[in-house]
């Protein structure tokens, strides 16, 4: 083979080779539009939790024992629940709970399921009135204690954080308490003292208790902590929650 020839076959080879990377490109570019992780990392954009649900839903669906697809899916339909329009909340929290279910069936030794199982409940009770309440008032209860007994650090302290908000919100007659509601949001301060949602939760109960310069003590303090990069829709919440409290209590 001559030199000339030798020359053009790696040219042509060139070529081809940079044509195939071309052709690879968008679909490159398609996954990483498809990866859920970066989908539900961007929820400030609905349709962006919307697709990861629709991803992980997917791969649950194909592969039912897909324990990491169940509770994210979980995750995403408690975030969903609390953005989407109000007629569509109900189903995204009652998909959420069979999510946090299959996943806790699936690892029972695993407390993601559990967590974001009774976040769905939970949301539920508070949104849909008295009888939603009572279906859901005890299993959140229990599957929060699951939680702590599972792995008390648990994302930060989330299960005490939430068994604070269900103390809160219980009435008395069925097991409320606002004093267990304060013990359990101090214990998660233990975990992480810069949580915007329990330095909240705990002005809330507070303010239940007409202990408002705790109040507002604690809601300041959520104006002033600096967002954490992995929850920044909630802490930005959050801190529009708390700047409201705070004008209540002027």
């Amino acid at each position: 083979m001559s030199s000339t020839s030798f020359s053009a076959g790696r040219n042509r080879s060139k070529v081809l080779v940079l044509a195939v990377l071309l052709l690879c490109a968008p679909l490159r570019a398609q996954d990483s539009a498809r990866d859920p992780d970066r989908l539900y990392a961007d929820r400030e954009h609905l349709q962006s939790a919307m697709d990861a649900a629709a991803v992980w839903e997917s791969r649950f669906k194909t592969n039912p024992k897909d324990f990491e697809s169940a509770w994210k899916l979980a995750r995403t339909c408690y975030w969903l629940g609390g953005h989407v329009a109000e007629d569509a909340r109900r189903a995204q929290y009652e998909r959420g709970i069979e999510a946090g279910r299959q996943a806790s069936v699936l690892q029972s030794a695993r407390p993601e399921g559990y967590f974001w199982m009774a976040a769905n409940m939970g949301a539920m009770a508070e949104s849909f009135g008295l009888r939603a309440g009572i279906k859901y008032r005890t299993p959140v209860r229990k599957a929060l204690e699951t939680v702590l007994m599972l792995d008390p650090g648990f994302q930060q302290g989330s299960a005490d954080r939430a068994l604070g908000r269900w103390y809160l919100k219980v009435p008395r007659l069925f097991g409320g308490s606002k004093d267990e509601s304060v013990e359990h949001l101090k214990r998660s301060l233990t975990y992480d003292q810069a949580s915007t949602a329990s330095h909240y939760f705990l002005a809330e109960t507070y303010l239940e208790m007409d202990r408002r310069d705790e109040a507002r003590q604690e809601a300041q303090k959520v104006l002033d902590l600096p967002v954490n990069p992995n929850w920044v829709p909630e802490d930005r919440e959050f801190k529009q929650k708390a700047k409201t409290l705070l004008e209540r209590l002027r």
